[in-house]
């Protein structure tokens, strides 16, 4: 249960009072290893901690190396995925794919029960009418006559033979709110069977931290989606992870409408009920999974459902500026508001300030 102390211990930290924590002197030779790649068209981030320079880079090396494994088989841009094996097969009989990808889709489901279905992964067949890259959007008809096809009840989930079949024709799945986060955990997992205790994986908005930085917490930064320069608020965390949804790069305006990545599944249009949304949790998955539900459903039901699972906390932005904080990050009664937070790196990024 989230009480006072969860309270306390978050707020004091936005407000910049964070304990250093004494730590053993390292070995001379120690330091951080990083590394920043393309992957899953998105940029991955890897930082680590480690003693030798051999053994951090063969760290590295594997994170990226799963990271090219699960866009191989996630990905809906490669022809030969197995994702694209379903999209394109499973509205004439189940397609059988390997348990790795069966049991995300099935995950899904689970997100897709807890919001009510906001979180769809089936919103792919009318995402598919939007080119955000190049400015075009569908219109209300053609949406109109896609959104039959969308609806997360209508995959026919087969848990002995992990086949996946569609109820309609026209029917896709896109996993692009749901992968990142799962291969965020993935590589956390790879990093600690290879003995690393501290580092941070980023895979787009989508970030997990290992450990603590050092003797500090990792500080995660929100930035402002009107004003990519300045920052919101930070989170110190350590242990955990955060996933930020936003329109800050993907999006664009046409007369006078703005047209976002983030798609109601009820609708089929761009959902706008917030202009950020940064969730916290144990894993990648979570937060992912979790951290485009207040676009669809707004920031007060959104909270309700978040405060009511214990190890979730979140921070919206919604469309008038205003930041709105869950239980766990909220200010106990009486506290005054956090003081602002001094620059730092993009949305869902973490720095060793």
């Amino acid at each position: 249960m989230k009480g006072a102390a969860a309270s306390l211990r978050r707020f004091s930290a936005l407000l910049g009072c964070i304990l250093c924590l004494a730590v053993a002197p390292a070995p001379a030779h120690a330091e951080w290893y990083s590394r920043t790649q393309a992957i899953m068209d998105t940029r991955i981030y890897v930082e680590l901690w480690d003693t030798n320079p051999k053994h951090a880079n063969a760290a590295i090396d594997a994170v990226m190396a799963e990271m090219h494994h699960v866009d191989d088989v996630m990905s809906d841009f490669k022809p030969n995925s197995q994702l694209s094996q379903i999209n394109e097969h499973a509205a004439q009989h189940p397609v059988v794919v390997s348990p790795e990808l069966y049991g995300l889709i099935k995950l899904s489901t689970h997100y897709s029960q807890i919001t009510d279905g906001a979180f769809d992964i089936t919103v792919e067949s009318v995402w598919r009418l939007y080119h955000f890259r190049r400015h075009i959007h569908p219109t209300d008809a053609e949406i109109q006559a896609l959104l039959p096809t969308v609806g997360w009840r209508q995959l026919i989930l087969d848990d002995r033979r992990h086949s996946v079949r569609f109820a309609r024709p026209g029917m896709a799945i896109g996993l692009g709110g749901i992968a990142k986060g799962y291969v965020v955990d993935r590589s956390i997992e790879i990093l600690k069977a290879m003995g690393i205790r501290n580092a941070i994986v980023t895979a787009g908005g989508d970030s997990r931290l290992l450990g603590d930085h050092r003797g500090r917490p990792w500080m995660v930064a929100i930035m402002d989606p009107w004003d990519l320069t300045k920052v919101v608020t930070r989170v110190p965390l350590a242990n955990e992870a955060i996933s930020t949804s936003g329109d800050y790069y993907r999006g664009f305006v046409q007369n006078g409408v703005r047209y976002d990545h983030i798609l109601s599944p009820f609708t089929g249009h761009s959902a706008q009920l917030v202009r950020s949304a940064s969730v916290i949790a144990p894993t990648a998955t979570q937060t992912d999974g979790m951290s485009k539900t207040a676009f669809i459903l707004g920031p007060e039901k959104t909270l309700a459902i978040i405060d009511r699972m214990p190890q979730y906390d979140a921070v919206f932005i919604d469309p008038r500026g205003r930041v709105i904080y869950s239980k766990g990050l909220a200010p106990p009664p009486g506290a005054p508001p956090p003081a602002p937070a001094p620059e730092s790196p993009s949305a869902g990024s973490a720095s060793r300030q």
